[in-house]
């Protein structure tokens, strides 16, 4: 089975920049998944796994305009805690550096804490890979047939996927 429109996709990946640095694994827990075609990852990544099979490796490399944008002087927002994704849980752990995940009316956006306050916290709004050069070594792990679920939910479920809890 290829890689094509509304198959979903599991993979493993290792992340890096221009100096060689990791940025990011998955080999340390579930491959992730998406559902090619819906725009769930880069769409640089996913045109380059188009008609690609399991076991296949691919090394991708995407400037800043493919990936994340060029970095915004400035995009320091103060957003309520309660909007940070699982934020009673994590409440009590951020701190100046933290990555957060702020859920937004467009679904989450990844942010760098600046500042926290009682009940809210100062953000980088850029994305935390924003104005790099990044290096994707991926190895698809999985293809199958979205179910009729996911087609309608636009993403992949399950480990590695998105759950509704």
């Amino acid at each position: 089975m290829q890689i094509s429109a509304d198959k979903v996709v599991g993979f493993h990946y290792n992340l890096t920049d221009v100096d060689g640095t990791l940025l990011e694994t998955s080999y340390d827990t579930d491959p992730t998944l998406y559902l090619h075609g819906h725009k769930n990852i880069l769409p640089a990544l996913e045109d380059h796994l188009e008609g690609k099979s399991v076991g296949d490796k691919i090394k991708i490399t995407v400037t800043p305009e493919q990936a994340y944008g060029e970095r915004k002087e400035g995009a320091v927002q103060r957003i309520p805690i309660k909007h940070l994704h699982n934020h009673s849980a994590i409440k009590n752990k951020l701190k100046p550096g933290s990555r957060v995940s702020v859920n937004t009316q467009n679904g989450p956006w990844e942010a760098v804490v600046l500042k926290v306050g009682k009940f809210n916290v100062d953000i980088d709004s850029n994305h935390p890979l924003a104005g790099k050069t990044l290096n994707f070594d991926i190895e698809v792990s999985s293809i199958r047939e979205a179910t009729a679920e996911e087609l309608a939910h636009g993403h992949a479920h399950g480990a590695g996927g998105h759950n509704h809890s």
